[in-house]
């Protein structure tokens, strides 16, 4: 509802997709393998409508290299900082995004840019392009790309109702968060520990389970292949932004090679950062842990 008493729109496509969703359902499921089916369809759905700001940001890097003029005089990195908060305005004022979530991404954006200023200047990766809205050697729209990993997070959680069972502490996880953060800047100078961060994540979340809810019911999966699966979209997903030529690693100056393999280890480690981000949010409010039965229920 809107300050004012009425349904917003947002509200509203909620309501007709759920009829949509329920007409569709009495149409096609009949037995276990229809309803199978109709969960995988629903499921690849629910993901699609969670990765509403990151895909979108990706097809304007994809656009925008194919298609943004030579000799514009706006950047494209510049028309991309813009159509990037065009894009989180929408999404806010339509009520298809939160001001929690919106909050959520704002603390992405800012860890995020940290973390590009630091690397940047450590030759990790860089953005060949020049663009008028940026600090030092990074354009601002690099923060959105952060901030789109921090709101697929944030929407997933919501969109499948998402509940845990056997949760571990909060403040152990973000002991651990924060061993992962500080090691993203001090192997330059010291021992990298991912492989001991790799084991203790292990040893953290080995017994948690996720349930999510792809139709009427919540299914099992456990967090640590939740973590894994994301990483390897995000990992996917960097590859066709260094095809787009938004930023290039090493190796990549005079054409386009895939991302290394080793980047998958690191958006993996970057998932514990944004889980324990978003599940403090949601812990701060109440959030509650779910065993096997009251998670099947629901």
């Amino acid at each position: 509802m809107t300050p004012d008493g009425n349904v917003s729109h947002a509200a509203r496509l909620r309501a007709r997709l759920h009829a949509a969703r329920e007409g569709l359902r009495a149409r096609y499921v009949k037995g276990p393998w229809s309803l199978g089916v109709f969960e995988f369809v629903s499921f690849g759905i629910k993901q699609a409508w969670a990765c509403l700001f990151g895909g979108a940001m990706l097809g304007l890097l994809l656009l925008t290299h194919f298609f943004y003029p030579e000799g514009a005089a706006l950047s494209r990195y510049d028309f991309l900082v813009i159509a990037a908060v065009a894009l989180q305005a929408g999404l806010l004022l339509s009520g298809l995004e939160t001001w929690e979530e919106a909050r959520v991404i704002f603390v992405f954006h800012v860890v995020g840019t940290v973390m590009e200023l630091f690397k940047t200047g450590a030759g990790s990766w860089i953005y060949p392009e020049e663009s008028f809205l940026r600090i030092g050697a990074v354009p601002l729209f690099s923060g959105f790309m952060y901030a789109a990993v921090g709101s697929y997070l944030a929407r997933v959680w919501r969109i499948f109702e998402f509940r845990f069972t056997r949760f571990p502490p909060l403040w152990l996880q973000g002991l651990l968060a924060l061993a992962i953060y500080v090691n993203f800047f001090a192997h330059h100078w010291t021992v990298d520990i991912r492989y001991g961060l790799f084991a203790a994540t292990a040893l953290i979340y080995l017994r948690t389970l996720v349930w999510f809810r792809p139709d009427e019911i919540h299914r099992p999966m456990p967090l640590l292949i939740g973590f894994f699966l994301v990483a390897v979209f995000i990992w996917f997903a960097e590859n066709l932004g260094t095809f787009a030529r938004a930023w290039t690693y090493p190796g990549q100056e005079n054409g386009w090679e895939m991302v290394s393999l080793s980047k998958l280890g690191s958006w993996y480690l970057l998932m514990i950062i944004s889980f324990v981000l978003v599940a403090s949010v949601h812990w701060g409010r109440g959030g509650k842990t779910s065993d096997h039965n009251q998670a099947a229920r629901r």
